[in-house]
């Protein structure tokens, strides 16, 4: 079984304004919500391209419950810890004269140690774990060595994790070994600790990951596609060139056409053209809606695949 972590999902209310004015009244011309954050993005992708897989991770309040409402409509199957706080709620901003998004990103609720350890209770139960997808940030009360503490025990478990965070998170958890880092450019800058400008610059940085034990690295580059880096191979993959909509979960997407054919029994090549095909697709659509299968594999024979 797929497992995805969200620690710190959110509710994203997405609205559409003609334009956003400052100092006037602006009139909403349509609303929707969605069930976010990175892992539940990623979770939402595999159960729309049929792959079985479980979101994990903390609700509470009536955003919560909202969430999951969501995810039952959509077939997404989801075991999450309550509690006692409410879930944070994000707000999406289209203006659609200038064609462009503003993102408010809520700090999220407070989670006390009591409610950690029943998460962790349920890591530890995990059953048959294949792969587990830790995405996101973390919420107010925990340090990255949770991280650390659900990469161990999943690991033992005979789980290979894939690690899509930022920061600290990302930079403590490195020692611990995930099987595979999905940064993007800015992320894995400050990993290492130093700007990187060219893809040049990126093969070298994600090289030096490479040594401390991470078997795979895909490096999101937005247009520019994704950079994949393990021990003997590196490939560079460009999407076609597309009108971009909407940005977020493009990343997510990606994670979540790589695991999916992987899971396939795809080849390394295959997964990477997956990845970039996935993201790109869900860039075509409006607010926070996500990749689908068939989207994807319209767009992935037009993805350009060159090794390095």
């Amino acid at each position: 079984m797929i497992y995805t972590v969200t620690l710190n999902p959110a509710l994203d209310r997405t609205i559409w304004l003609e334009d956003l004015k400052v100092d006037d009244t602006n009139r909403i011309l349509k609303e929707e919500k969605y069930a976010g954050g990175k892992g539940i993005d990623v979770s939402r992708v595999l159960s729309n391209f049929g792959v079985p897989n479980v979101a994990l991770g903390f609700v509470g309040g009536f955003a919560g419950l909202e969430i999951e409402g969501l995810l039952i409509n959509e077939g997404v199957n989801f075991d999450f810890v309550k509690i006692s706080e409410e879930t944070r709620t994000n707000i999406v901003i289209n203006s659609q004269s200038h064609e462009k998004q503003i993102i408010i990103s809520a700090v999220g609720p407070h989670i006390p140690p009591f409610e950690l350890t029943k998460f962790m209770e349920k890591i530890n139960s995990v059953d048959n774990p294949s792969y587990v997808i830790i995405s996101g940030s973390l919420p107010e009360g925990l340090k990255p060595a949770v991280y650390a503490k659900i990469i161990d025990t999943v690991k033992s478990l005979g789980a290979k994790v894939v690690l899509d965070t930022d920061g600290e998170a990302l930079a403590f958890n490195i020692n611990h070994k995930p099987d595979i880092i999905k940064p993007n450019k800015h992320e894995i800058s400050r990993v290492v600790g130093r700007e990187l400008q060219t893809i040049e610059d990126i093969i070298v940085a994600a090289k030096e990951i490479n040594r401390k034990g991470i078997k795979t690295i895909l490096v999101s580059m937005g247009k520019e596609g994704i950079l994949y880096v393990s021990e003997n191979i590196m490939m560079h993959a460009l999407p076609p060139e597309v009108k971009v909509i909407n940005t977020i979960g493009a990343g997510d997407s990606s994670v979540a056409g790589y695991i999916y054919a992987k899971y396939m029994g795809f080849s390394e090549e295959e997964a990477l053209r997956y990845a970039v095909a996935a993201g790109t697709a869900t860039t075509l659509k409006p607010g926070t809606a996500l990749a689908t299968l068939e989207d994807t594999l319209k767009i992935k024979d037009q993805v350009r695949l060159r090794h390095l």
